[in-house]
């Protein structure tokens, strides 16, 4: 499945190839039991869940909940096998997006190693914070930046819960 999906990245795979992951997918969906819209909702989480873990670079946005509760009223009416499989696929293509990084969190990204290095250079020279120069790079400047990461995600959802409320 990661070979399919890193042929998007590439190009469109090939027919043969979408139809190899379109089935696959329904087939991990269909190995839960779903009989109620709680279930159908946890199956397409877990599909996200386990698409996005695995595969390394793109990562795809869950569908809106309003969303997957449409797509299950319409699975349910259907009684053939066959037309469930297709309303899944119609959710899967129609309401499937790629998920996008912000430029905050890429410039953070990208600006936050050297300001490390910076600081880190700065602060064995200074008498109080000494024991800095006993943290080796490798750890110093990888854990900087994770945790400005982490600060930004933070204070964007306290800033977007701030607007919804």
């Amino acid at each position: 499945m990661g070979l399919g999906m890193s042929l998007l990245g590439k190009g469109m795979p090939s027919a043969k190839m979408l139809g190899f992951l379109t089935d696959t997918l329904y087939k991990q969906f269909t190995e839960k039991p779903i009989g109620t819209f709680e279930e159908f909702h946890l199956a397409i989480l877990d599909i996200f869940n386990s698409f996005n873990s695995a595969l390394p670079g793109r990562h795809y946005d869950v569908p809106t909940r309003e969303d997957v509760e449409e797509y299950y009223k319409k699975w349910q009416e259907e009684t053939d096998a066959e037309k469930k499989k297709k309303v899944f696929m119609e959710l899967m293509t129609t309401k499937v997006n790629t998920s996008k990084l912000d430029d905050s969190t890429m410039v953070v990204g990208l600006l936050t190693p050297p300001a490390a290095m910076a600081v880190k250079r700065v602060g064995e020279t200074v008498p109080q914070i000494r024991v800095i120069k006993a943290i080796p790079d490798v750890i110093f400047v990888p854990s900087a930046t994770l945790i400005a990461l982490i600060s930004v995600k933070l204070s964007k959802r306290m800033s977007i819960k701030k607007h919804i409320t």
